[in-house]
C-alpha cells in the first residue's frame, strides 16, 4: 500500500493536471525588437523537462527557423535555484532536475519578422503568434495557461483567447489553444459588432487608403453565410485581424480569429478591396475546415516535425473554392466579378505546365518541401489553385448527378458533423461520405483526378453551367517565345520558360538575359520586341549566360493579346441555368440581365 501511494504521489508531482503553465511577455526594447519571455511550469519529478518553440505555426506548412531569436536562456526551480540545462536540438532545451520542482525559464526573443505571422516587435505593436514567443513541454501540453504582457500604456491588447481579468493578460483551455489564437498589442484601431447573437471584432494595426465602414459592412455579410455550408458555428466570438503595412503581405487562419496582412495602399481600388476581402472569406472559412476538421495527418499536430498528409488540397484548394462562393451569394461580389476571378485561376492552371505532372495528393503531401519558381511551374501545382479547380469539377459532378439536389457543400457539412475535432479525416472518410450522399463510388473518379494529374475538361465542365470559355472576339494573334521576363535595366531576364515551348526547345532557360533578336536590341518587354514578327517565323535570339554571350534559332510561337475570358453562354438551356443557380445561389447571368 505504501509503494502505491508513493507512486501515486510521483504521478500526481509528475503531472498536475489542475496547475496552469504561466507565460509572461515584457516589450522591453521594441525599437530593437525585442521581448524577455518567462514561462513557469508546475512541479514536477521528471529526470529532466524538454521545453521546445515549434518548428512551424499553424497555417503554413513548411518547417520555419522560429528557434533562432532566441537568447540568454535561463531555467530556476524553486527558491530561484539556477538549473542545469542544454539544448538538444535545433528548438529544444532539456532542464535536468535533481528533485521534484517548479520549473522557471526565461529567455529574450528577437522578433523582427512581421511576413512570417509568427512574431513581431516594434515601437508601434507587436503581433505575438506563440509559435514564435513561447516554449511549451509535452508533459504540460494539456494544461490551462495564462498569458501576461507588459507592453506600453498605450498600447491596447486582442486576442480572441479570453481576457485573464486585465487589459494585458489572456487565458486558454491549454497550449494547443494559446498557440492558435495569435495576440495583436499595440497603437491600433479597434471596432466592434454583433451578427446572429455572435461577437465580432475588427482590429487595424498601421495606416492605409482602407474603407473602415465599408471593411465592416461587408464583413458583417461575411460572417452571415456560415449557415450555406454548415449546420452550426464553431465559436461565439471571432477576431479580425489587419495589418495594413510594407514589405509583408499574406494571412493566417486561426481558431476563432485571422490576422490578415497587405500593402498599406492596396486596399483602394476595387481589385485591391475585393482580393482583401476575398481573403477574409477564406479564413473565415478556415475556422470549419481545418480548425474545426481537418486531415488526420494534422491531427494532433506535431509543432517540431513534419505533419505530412494527402488532403492539404482539401483543406486548403476547397477553401479557396468556397471564398467565391460565399463573396457572391453575401451580394459583396457581382457574378461578373467572380466570373473573372475564376477566369484568372483557369487561365493559370492551362499556361502551368505542371499540371500535367503532379497530382493534388502529391502535392498535398509534398506541401512542406515544395518550391516556387520556373522548375515548380513547369513540374508542379499547388494545393490551393489546383484544389480549388477540383473541388469545383466535383462540385458541378455532383449537382449534375442529382438535379441539383446535392453539392459539395454537403460533403463539407458532414466532414464537420462526423469529423469534429480531435478526430482527424482521411481519403477513405471522404470516398465513403461521397457514396452515402450519392449511391456512387467515387473510386475511379478520385483516382483520375486527384491520385493522378487532373484532365479537366473546361469547355466541358463549364456548359454543364451555362458558361463558355472564348477568347475576346477582339484578341488580335501574335508571335509569342513561350516565355515570362522582367525588365532588367537594359536588359529583359527570363523568368519563366514553359516546358516544351518555343523558348524552351531552342534551349533558353529561366535567368538567360535577352540582348538582341534579329541583331535588334529588345525594347522594354517581349511583347514590344515581337511586334513586327508573326507566328512560324524563326528568329536568331542573343542572350548573356553567366556573363558569356550566347546565340540561339528560336522557332516563334502562336500567341494572343488577350486570353480567354469565362462568360455567360448566350445559348444557355433552361436546365443549365437551373444548375447554375444551384452552384453559385444566385440566377444565371442570362436571366439576371433581363
Amino acid at each position: 500500500m505504501k509503494k502505491f501511494l508513493a507512486l501515486s504521489v510521483l504521478a500526481a508531482l509528475s503531472h498536475s493536471a489542475w496547475a496552469d503553465v504561466n507565460y509572461s511577455l515584457a516589450v522591453t526594447q521594441p525599437e530593437h525588437h525585442l521581448g524577455n519571455v518567462s514561462v513557469e511550469f508546475p512541479q514536477t519529478a521528471q529526470a529532466h523537462l524538454d521545453v521546445k518553440l515549434p518548428a512551424w505555426r499553424t497555417g503554413r506548412y513548411e518547417i520555419l527557423n522560429l528557434a533562432n531569436g532566441v537568447r540568454f536562456f535561463e531555467a530556476t526551480g524553486e527558491n530561484g535555484k539556477a538549473l542545469r540545462w542544454e539544448k538538444i536540438d535545433a528548438s529544444t532545451w532539456r532542464v535536468h532536475l535533481d528533485k521534484p520542482t517548479e520549473v522557471k525559464i526565461d529567455y529574450q526573443v528577437y522578433a523582427n519578422e512581421l511576413g512570417k505571422r509568427a512574431r513581431h516587435i516594434d515601437d508601434s505593436h507587436a503581433f505575438i503568434d506563440a509559435s514564435g514567443f513561447f516554449m511549451f513541454s509535452e508533459s504540460f501540453r494539456q494544461e490551462p495557461v495564462t498569458v501576461k504582457l507588459d507592453v506600453p500604456k498605450a498600447w491596447r491588447s486582442v486576442s480572441g483567447m479570453d481576457s485573464a481579468g486585465s487589459k494585458h493578460s489572456f487565458k486558454a483551455a491549454d497550449y494547443d489553444v494559446l498557440v492558435d489564437s495569435p495576440i495583436e498589442t499595440g497603437i491600433n484601431q479597434h471596432h466592434t459588432f454583433a451578427v446572429d447573437g455572435r461577437d465580432y471584432e475588427l482590429v487595424i494595426w498601421g495606416e492605409g487608403n482602407y474603407d473602415v465602414e465599408q471593411m465592416l459592412i461587408d464583413l458583417k455579410k461575411l460572417v452571415a453565410t456560415g449557415n450555406i455550408i454548415w449546420d452550426a458555428y464553431p465559436y461565439q466570438r471571432y477576431v479580425f485581424m489587419v495589418h495594413a503595412t510594407s514589405g509583408a503581405g499574406g494571412a493566417t487562419e486561426h481558431l476563432n480569429s485571422t490576422i490578415i496582412q497587405r500593402p498599406r495602399d492596396r486596399f483602394g481600388s476595387r481589385e485591391d478591396y475585393l482580393a482583401f476581402i476575398s481573403t477574409a472569406a477564406h479564413e473565415f472559412i478556415h475556422t470549419w475546415n481545418v480548425k474545426a476538421y481537418r486531415p488526420e495527418g494534422l491531427v494532433p499536430y506535431d509543432y517540431t516535425h513534419i505533419n505530412y498528409d494527402k488532403l492539404l488540397w482539401i483543406a486548403e484548394g476547397s477553401t479557396s473554392y468556397f471564398e467565391d462562393h460565399l463573396m457572391v451569394r453575401s451580394g459583396i461580389a457581382t457574378t461578373d466579378e467572380f466570373l473573372n476571378v475564376l477566369t484568372k485561376t483557369v487561365n493559370r492552371h492551362l499556361l502551368s505546365p505542371g499540371r500535367e505532372v503532379q497530382s493534388a495528393s502529391e502535392t498535398s503531401f509534398d506541401k512542406w518541401i515544395n518550391q516556387g519558381g520556373d522548375h515548380a511551374r513547369n513540374y508542379s501545382t499547388n494545393i490551393y489553385s489546383e484544389g480549388s479547380l477540383i473541388s469545383m469539377a466535383l462540385d458541378i459532378d455532383l449537382l449534375e448527378n442529382s438535379q441539383g439536389k446535392q453539392s459539395y457543400r454537403d460533403v463539407h457539412r458532414a466532414l464537420y458533423n462526423q469529423y469534429k475535432m480531435p478526430h482527424g479525416f482521411t481519403v477513405k472518410d471522404v470516398k465513403t461520405i461521397l457514396k452515402q450522399l450519392t449511391g456512387r463510388d467515387y473510386s475511379q473518379w478520385w483516382a483520375n483526378n486527384v491520385d493522378a494529374p487532373a484532365d479537366i475538361d473546361f469547355d466541358l465542365l463549364f456548359k454543364k453551367v451555362g458558361l463558355v470559355l472564348e477568347r475576346p472576339k477582339a484578341a488580335k494573334a501574335l508571335a509569342s517565345v513561350d516565355a515570362m521576363a522582367k525588365n532588367t535595366g537594359e536588359l529583359l531576364t527570363l523568368t519563366h520558360v514553359r516546358r516544351d515551348g518555343a523558348a524552351w526547345q531552342a534551349g533558353l532557360t529561366a535567368d538567360d538575359k535577352i540582348v538582341a533578336i534579329n541583331k535588334k536590341h529588345v525594347g522594354k518587354d517581349l511583347k514590344s520586341s515581337l511586334e513586327t514578327f508573326k507566328a512560324g517565323d524563326k528568329v536568331t535570339v542573343d542572350f548573356i549566360r553567366r556573363d558569356a554571350l550566347r546565340s540561339t534559332t528560336l522557332t516563334l510561337a502562336q500567341g494572343f493579346d488577350k486570353d480567354k475570358k469565362l462568360v455567360a453562354d448566350k445559348q444557355a438551356t433552361k436546365q443549365q441555368m437551373a444548375l447554375f443557380k444551384a452552384w453559385m445561389g444566385v440566377e444565371h447571368p442570362n436571366l439576371a440581365i433581363k
